[in-house]
């Protein structure tokens, strides 16, 4: 249980003032919110194995261009970055913030009531509107690890991003050898004439695994999954949710995405904020060099790494036996870099400015729209609602993304006229303080809501 302290918190538990907020991270926020549905969608509306594997349908046209781009190739895994990097920052700001007003233990009660409640969060997202991606989870987590780490310099949170994308990267390929020899013993195993020797019980379950590894990747296999999936989330909510009320899920996430990739990002986020990149205060030519060196590299890193697929079809037990490295992490660690860079530069730039004044009122909701999207797209795409899953072509998600962006772009302006926040950022911050907190304005701002 997470316990309530008797403390005047007027000074501390009211939004921001507009002096206080940093409009591009906002903005940013926005654009990672908006951006995050251009993948997510595809874990929405289709088969999972399906999400990947572009050879089980022979997709090709625009349907392979969205899945190169948005899918796999381009996209993938960048705006989740950013989410990451802003995560970091925003537990600098907020502990940082609350340290100047209140001194001694209340400002650390303070955030892990704050982590308590966005875990809280992140299994009503996970088991309630059963979105399988949920990343709340694994942040609140995650961000505990941040606490020690706050008021390091940023040279050594640079430091300790390196390490973790060598430890990824480490852990990537001792995963991958650890495959090999898996399939090497399956081979000798298989080549043992069985009329004279007896397998043991060890060698007879190690040959039944590596027998279903070799067959799990035909075409008719692969379509028996996909068909499972479909019938999964077609059925009613109380099938859905018997499928994926365990948290092994969210347990191998935890290992596989939050140690390694997520925590990634959010130390560099950290030292991004304090080295002022992150709110736009370094050089024109420091965001080029970032997006020039980023993309020219990340790109071209990412066409590689996804040649093996392509060639294989998606065998992954092909795949394992002739890859040689495996480097996804650090591709997307490069792509994401660019990515980030280009948004930079084109926001020092001053081009395309009411982009960034377009969705800093969604970025100020992100939290809001982040369960709102897992909410729409469930009504939409499960059984329990419209049932569309499976049933629209990959490129043709991209519809339902457009209609959702309008939408949650007006709703999001028109809602901070009249509100301070977004509903669940005011019931976040309700519980955080343990006291209600100012919701509705006292007049409408009939002006842009003001930056948050």
């Amino acid at each position: 249980m997470i316990p309530s302290f008797n403390v005047q918190q007027k000074n501390i538990a009211y939004a921001a003032s507009p002096a206080e907020r940093i409009a591009i991270l906002d903005s940013l926020r926005g654009i990672a919110l908006l951006g995050i549905l251009l993948v997510n969608i595809q874990f929405f509306g289709l088969p999972e194995l399906q999400v990947f594997d572009v050879s089980v349908k022979q997709e090709s046209g625009l349907n392979f261009f969205t899945w190169y781009v948005f899918g796999t190739g381009v996209l993938e895994g960048t705006m989740r970055a950013i989410f990451s990097m802003l995560f970091g920052a925003g537990v600098i700001l907020f502990i940082s913030r609350l340290e100047e007003k209140k001194k001694g233990l209340i400002p650390v009660a303070f955030f892990f009531r704050r982590q308590f409640w966005l875990l809280l969060f992140g299994l009503f997202d996970a088991y309630i509107l059963l979105w399988y991606g949920d990343v709340l989870f694994m942040y609140a987590i995650c961000g505990l690890f941040l606490f020690p780490f706050r008021k390091l310099p940023a040279k050594y949170l640079f430091a300790i991003t390196a390490i973790c994308l060598l430890l990824t990267t480490a852990r990537e390929n001792l995963e991958l050898y650890k495959e090999k020899a898996a399939i090497k013993k399956g081979q000798q195993l298989a080549s043992i004439d069985t009329a004279k020797s007896k397998l043991s019980a060890g060698q007879v379950r190690a040959l039944a695994d590596f027998n279903n590894y070799r067959t799990g990747y035909t075409h008719e296999e692969k379509l028996r999954i996909i068909q499972e999936q479909e019938t999964e989330v077609l059925g009613s909510y109380r099938q859905m949710f018997h499928s994926r009320r365990t948290l092994s899920g969210q347990r191998e996430g935890l290992y596989y995405y939050a140690i390694w990739d997520i925590l990634l990002f959010m130390f560099l986020g950290m030292a991004f904020f304090k080295t002022g990149v992150l709110q736009g205060e370094t050089s024109v030519k420091t965001y080029a060099w970032m997006a020039i060196c980023g993309l020219c590299i990340g790109l071209p890193l990412s066409y590689f790494y996804l040649q093996p697929q392509l060639y294989y079809q998606h065998n992954y037990f092909e795949i394992a036996i002739h890859k040689r490295f495996e480097f996804y992490e650090l591709q997307r660690f490069v792509r994401s870099i660019g990515i980030f860079g280009l948004i930079m530069l084109i926001y020092k730039s001053g081009w395309l400015k009411r982009i960034f004044e377009i969705t800093r009122p969604v970025g100020q909701m992100a939290f809001t729209n982040y369960l709102g999207q897992s909410l729409l797209c469930g009504l939409f795409f499960y059984g329990a609602g419209l049932g569309m899953f499976g049933k629209l072509q990959r490129y043709e998600l991209y519809y339902v993304v457009a209609v959702l962006w309008v939408f949650q772009v007006f709703v999001s302006y028109l809602w901070l006229k009249y509100f301070y926040y977004g509903p669940a950022e005011w019931l976040w911050r309700c519980l955080t303080y343990g006291r209600k907190q100012p919701f509705r304005k006292a007049y409408p701002n009939m002006s842009s809501s003001s930056s948050g």
